[in-house]
């Protein structure tokens, strides 16, 4: 048996209510332009909306003028969509909670995550949305993924029960000393001040 190599998220299509709601959200709301339109091939009566969530992969929805928009919460029994996640800025996060409360959308407030921080809501269609926030930058030449792995590392072998941010500033150091060479021997910690200390002149008042 061999495995089939997935490369990343290709797209997201959810079943949505008619054409504009799904506009008026999508990009109204969060801001995702919309990009491609064309009828769904497998369904004459119902039009395919292609949005661009910010980095070029695609969320696309369903939509037919026949269904009206239902903001009862979704099933998230087993089998089930729980929740789609999507990445912000720490700049745009920090005005989220206000830019919701001012368009009256009913919201968690900020969650502490440990490596991230993150809010959530429902769309017009019950379907629960997080906004998230990392509390860190990957080292040039990684991902997320690869600091987060190594911080799951880190805080397993030291016995910890979440991912904090000491594990993620661990992790990265790490990283980095395995990616990027150095013409040092000794690349442990250094204390240039050891001697600025010991030599520094007393002050009078």
């Amino acid at each position: 048996m061999r495995k089939i190599q997935t490369q990343g998220v290709h797209h997201i299509t959810l079943t949505g209510a008619d054409r504009q709601t799904s506009i008026d959200f999508w990009e109204g709301v969060l801001g995702m332009p919309f990009v491609f339109e064309q009828p769904n091939l497998d369904r004459a009566e119902e039009s395919h909306l292609y949005f661009d969530p910010g980095d070029g992969r695609l969320i696309t929805i369903f939509t037919n003028e026949e269904r009206t928009p239902d903001a009862s919460p979704r099933s998230q029994d087993a089998g089930h969509v729980h929740h789609i996640a999507f990445n912000l800025s720490n700049a745009v996060f920090r005005q989220t909670v206000e830019r919701l409360d001012e368009r009256g959308i009913e919201h968690s407030g900020v969650k502490d995550r440990g490596f991230m921080d993150s809010i959530y809501f429902r769309d017009p269609l019950g379907l629960l949305i997080e906004l998230a926030s990392y509390r860190f930058e990957p080292p040039v030449g990684h991902t997320h993924a690869d600091v987060l792995l190594e911080a799951h590392l880190i805080r397993t072998d030291r016995g910890d029960y979440n991912i904090d941010p000491l594990h993620l500033a661990d992790a990265i150091e790490r990283l980095v000393e395995r990616s990027q060479r150095s013409l040092s021997d000794d690349r442990g910690p250094g204390d240039p001040y050891r001697h600025a200390r010991t030599d520094a002149p007393e002050t009078t008042e």
